[in-house]
């Protein structure tokens, strides 16, 4: 898959942009703030309907407009579609693919694409949410279905809160709370869902992740990944923050819930309401759900210790890229579209030369790869040959 065309309207600091893609790598070379990063953003809003640097969509409407558009013309093979995104400050976004309208959770469907920017340390050093943001936006892309499965859960989980929160006021028992066993089964059907979707991609992305590390660092670091599950935890009520949504809450368990082995949705279903059983008064005290998809995490080693807290920058950076690398990967694998657009924000200042190097030899193999730099010395330059001046908010020159 790749993109042909790429068009703004109102986009963060695009007024209105056109502009022609190439196969292969393309450069998009600007000083700090001109626009550059904006580009992809718009590319990587249509596959995961979010942006690597904000939360709120309104911060990418153009200051002073009620709405911005982003329409992109998509290749695969002989097929080309047009997908269109319109993002309003007032009012739900609208969506369209080839002029006809559809659900805008569905645009993942038609487009692809796997973004790797420096935010993205804080997979290897931030909070677990982030890592869950980061497991459930590749479910998405694997299988979109999984977007109104996440949307379930997460309303389920409101819910649940709510209920706990209102018993905890008045009083109530758990044992004279029948209302709650019908939300402890509906979280848990769907929550088995969700913990069985991410142990699978998990286990897939273990091969993955461990080659892309030794392909960029060029060291034979062991580099691997496990689940902590909430629901294994022997330790009690061990958790923190309000989970009042799917991506609160931080994940501190003893080792018994560390996991790396599968669980099927039924084994996960029969820990899941033990969970709930066993803390069921705790949950009631604090008038929150303690256990679940929206308490577990994703643990990432390095040679055996934690990375969070061992690795150095450069080691935590490099983690960070192969996890990105290790997802475009199993979605070039699985995909019936081609690869997935593959997009490296602001990453070559940030590796020195023979790191570059690695990761130049990593990617020139994609159908199509999207790089942001500020200085163009900073890219390989097999990386250069199709090369896109941005000032201002304005495309300068294409050079191919």
């Amino acid at each position: 898959m790749r993109v042909i065309h790429l068009s703004l309207t109102d986009f963060r600091n695009y007024e209105s942009a056109e502009l022609d893609l190439h196969p292969g790598a393309n450069l998009f070379v600007g000083s700090n703030g001109q626009g550059k990063t904006n580009l992809v953003e718009a590319l990587g809003y249509l596959s995961t309907l979010g942006s690597h640097r904000v939360s709120a969509e309104h911060a990418m409407i153009r200051s002073g407009q009620d709405a911005a558009i982003i329409r992109a013309r998509l290749s695969h093979d002989d097929r080309a579609v047009l997908a269109e995104v319109q993002l309003n400050r007032v009012g739900a976004n609208r969506a369209q693919v080839n002029r006809s309208a559809i659900k805008t959770r569905e645009l993942p469907r038609y487009f692809s694409s796997v973004l790797f920017a420096p935010e993205d340390l804080a997979l290897v050093r931030g909070e677990p949410s982030g890592r869950r943001r980061f497991l459930d936006e590749l479910l998405v892309l694997r299988s979109p279905r999984m977007s109104g499965v996440l949307t379930d859960y997460d309303r389920v989980l409101r819910q649940r809160n709510t209920l706990l929160k209102s018993a905890r006021a008045s009083g109530v028992r758990g044992n004279q709370l029948s209302t709650l066993d019908i939300w402890d089964e509906r979280l848990v059907t769907i929550g088995s869902e969700i913990i069985e979707a991410r142990g699978a991609l998990i286990a897939d992305l273990v091969p993955e992740v461990s080659a892309a590390y030794r392909a960029i660092a060029g060291a034979d670091h062991a580099a691997s990944l496990a689940s902590y599950l909430s629901i294994l935890s022997t330790g009690g009520d061990s958790t923190g923050g309000d989970a009042q949504s799917v991506d609160d809450g931080d994940a501190d368990f003893g080792d018994s819930a560390l996991s790396r082995d599968r669980l099927s949705a039924e084994e996960a279903g029969l820990a899941f309401r033990l969970a709930l059983e066993r803390l069921r008064r705790s949950e009631l005290d604090r008038g929150i759900t303690l256990v679940g998809p929206h308490r577990d995490d994703l643990v990432l080693t390095l040679n055996g210790l934690p990375a969070r807290g061992y690795a150095s920058h450069g080691e935590s950076w490099s983690f960070a890229l192969s996890l990105k690398l290790a997802s475009a990967a199993v979605l070039r694998r699985e995909s019936n579209s081609g690869d997935p657009v593959l997009i490296l924000d602001d990453v070559f200042a940030e590796l020195d030369e023979s790191r570059r190097g690695r990761l130049a030899d990593a990617v020139e193999d994609f159908e199509q790869v999207l790089i942001t730099a500020a200085v163009m010395n900073d890219v390989p330059e097999r990386l250069a040959q199709n090369v896109v001046q941005i000032r201002a908010g304005t495309i300068v020159e294409e050079e191919s």
